[in-house]
């Protein structure tokens, strides 16, 4: 669920120490078994200990530098992780020493705007990647491509280096993505209702279908987001499916949304409200699928996060769980429909340290696959990686190779999922707000109009035309 959290969460720059990347303990030693050595499976990504000093590995900084590194609070396992591999790195690079700082989401805010205004903003931190283009744009966090090893990019995705290049540059290097919307259904029910549980609605008109056969007493047919607050950020894929765009055009000029792929999205939502494939009241918040591991619903749409959950809170009902695609518009399945959420690490813009710090971001994300190849088992193999290194080491590690979820999302839903929108909030807010209109009995046109002039003054009043950073 931290695609989630990131949703709504500094120019001189001075640097007085060049520093190299290379100590004499670095990336390549040991092994992977708790010192995030080289294993071999590293691929095109580089050493660990490489630099953007021509590569050079025969020089060390002139004196020791503590880096301080703030990442917001998220599950203990992650916090877990962060320390583990923290306190590695800071027993094989004498010279750079790492203080991690945990930080609480609802302090993170206040406390970095205080650190920046009074000069004392961390060297690195964690960002979303929807708060990334606008930070480079205003100079906040510093360009990686010439303070880490330009392999290290090439071993992301095409689709995930897009989400951390601005203006051609990389501003980030990602950590893990999330889709923003995967269908779970219970096979078991399925079988009950005479549907193939091996076969998965893959159109929308498919899942209403199914839906009604899956309603009974007691168990409804389906859940999906309903609020205007959750339909805000969980439709975004969803929206790119129907229309191949968001509703702004890519300049913020203008509202884009009175074609006929939104006229359909609003009316599949409206459809499954209206004829009780849903429930009246919401169950829960679309982040949570408790509802769906109690039993209460047949299908549910959630992000990867749900596997988590499914997998510590409801292991008895494992077997009985299908795991697919979010269906398509269409049953185009290479269209969107999800979008990717997730979390980065950046260089702070007046960072004086700027070396040192993408060192340990180096090493910790881009460097040997071990290390986080750790962090998604602990995650229960419920985030996925940027990386095709890691991918392929992790087709080689018996507990992920077998992870036939990990396998299909992996495969089968990344691949096709979009980024985050980055304009304001207000946007996403004002067409989730005709979606759960219509929902309610609104004609779908009158409630897109509505949308239409609520963005149109947004643009105006905000001066938001012509501001995309990307």
């Amino acid at each position: 669920m931290q695609a989630y959290r990131g949703k709504v969460l500094t120019g001189i720059l001075a640097a007085f120490l060049m520093l190299t990347f290379v100590l004499s303990g670095c990336g390549n030693s040991g092994t992977n078994e708790g010192n995030g050595g080289n294993t071999g499976n590293q691929g095109n990504q580089g050493s660990t200990n490489e630099t953007a000093n021509n590569g050079k590995t025969d020089e060390k900084p002139a004196e020791k530098v503590t880096v301080e590194f703030w990442a917001n609070k998220f599950e203990d396992t992650t916090d877990a992780w962060f320390k583990k591999w923290t306190d590695e790195f800071n027993k094989t690079h004498e010279n750079i020493q790492i203080k991690l700082t945990i930080v609480p989401g609802d302090a993170w805010a206040q406390k970095l705007k205080a650190a920046q205004a009074a000069g004392k903003a961390p060297d690195i931190m964690t960002k979303s990647y929807s708060g990334i283009a606008p930070a480079a744009k205003n100079g906040e966090i510093k360009p990686l491509n010439d303070l880490m090893d330009p392999a290290v990019f090439d071993d992301l995705y095409d689709n995930v280096k897009e989400f951390v290049t601005v203006d051609g540059k990389y501003y980030a290097y990602p950590k893990l993505v999330e889709p923003s919307a995967v269908l779970y259904y219970r096979k078991d029910l399925f079988e009950a209702a005479g549907l193939d549980p091996a076969k998965p609605p893959v159109t929308w008109a498919e899942f209403i279908e199914y839906g009604k056969k899956l309603t009974q007493k007691g168990i409804f047919g389906a859940s999906i987001a309903q609020t205007a607050p959750d339909l805000g950020w969980s439709s975004w894929g969803l929206q790119y499916n129907a229309a191949g765009h968001l509703p702004i055009t890519a300049d913020w000029s203008k509202a884009d949304l009175m074609d006929e792929g939104y006229k359909e999205l609003l009316s599949f939502y409206k459809t499954l409200y209206q004829e009780g494939i849903i429930p009246k009241q919401q169950l829960s918040a679309y982040a949570d699928a408790a509802p769906f591991g109690q039993g209460k619903l047949a299908m549910t749409v959630s992000g990867s996060w749900a596997m988590g959950l499914f997998r510590n809170d409801y292991k008895n009902m494992l077997d009985k769980i299908g795991v697919a695609p979010m269906p398509s518009i269409d049953g185009d399945q290479t269209k969107p429909t999800a979008t990717l959420g997730g979390w980065t690490l950046v260089v702070d813009g007046k960072s004086k340290n700027p070396e040192a710090a993408a060192q340990y971001i180096q090493y910790l994300l881009a460097g040997d696959p071990a290390i986080m190849i750790d962090f998604f088992k602990t995650s229960q193999f419920s985030k996925f990686s940027p990386r095709k290194s890691v991918d392929e080491a992790m087709n080689q590690d018996p507990a992920a190779s077998a992870d036939e979820w990990r396998k299909l999302i992996a495969e089968k839903v990344i691949p096709y999922a979009k980024a985050e929108p980055v304009y304001p909030w207000d946007i996403s807010i004002a067409f989730s707000t005709a979606i759960e209109s219509a929902m309610k009995g609104e004609d779908v046109t009158k409630a897109l109009e509505k949308a239409e002039k609520t963005i149109n003054d947004y643009i105006a009043k905000s001066k938001l035309a012509g501001t995309n950073p990307q």
